[in-house]
């Protein structure tokens, strides 16, 4: 709840409200942009430790940051920032699937584990299946497809609609793909673990 309210909820009232004080459209994104980066500020004291999550917060803030100072100074390039933070997530998962494991067996592991030394290895353990390794992969590329698009969708969007719809629309969008990843995932995961317990099941009665 709270990551919802600091990233959907505060932005866009923090934006209106400074809007309608007479505020500049580029200054009010500006200032709403704050909520968000509190939010991942909160994450990575929360954590009190510099894991893979921490890691990709830092590197998209300081990202966030930088095109943000040195950028066109106007609402558009704000709104297109954005686009461009979450596309570069989706072109980092892509790129991953390059390295010996992809970006999604980091956060699984994050989310299927407990952080002590017997989980973290037992999940390690589980990259020598092959069904495994393709169910990792099949995840980080429907993310790494999933968020260019979402990115390239709203950059048509902010260059088509005006800044009050998109201050409205982005943080949906945003969050609508997320959740829907989140389900498809989830889902997915648990079919593919039905399925290699069928497997072993089948290998074990041979």
């Amino acid at each position: 709840m709270l990551t919802l309210a600091l990233n959907v909820a505060a932005p866009i009232i923090t934006y209106n409200a400074l809007h309608d004080q007479g505020w500049s459209e580029f200054a009010a994104l500006l200032a709403s942009g704050v909520w968000p980066v509190l939010d991942s500020a909160v994450h990575i004291v929360w954590r009190r430790r510099l894991d893979e999550f921490a890691i990709v917060t830092l590197v998209f803030l300081v990202i966030t940051a930088v095109v943000t100072l040195v950028g066109p100074h106007s609402a558009l390039a704000l709104l297109v920032k954005d686009s461009a933070v979450t596309g570069l997530f989706g072109l980092l998962c892509l790129a991953t699937l390059l390295a010996p494991r992809p970006l999604m067996f980091y956060f699984g592991r994050k989310f299927a584990t407990d952080g002590t030394a017997a989980s973290t290895a037992w999940w390690n353990g589980l990259w020598q299946f092959e069904g495994f390794r393709r169910t990792v992969r099949t995840m980080t590329t429907v993310w790494g497809v999933a968020y260019c698009l979402e990115a390239a969708v709203r950059i048509v969007l902010a260059s088509m609609l005006n800044t009050d719809t998109m201050v409205t629309l982005s943080p949906i969008l945003i969050y609508g793909v997320l959740g829907g990843l989140v389900v498809w995932t989830v889902r997915y995961g648990k079919q593919a673990r039905r399925r290699g317990e069928e497997h072993a099941a089948a290998a074990s009665g041979k």
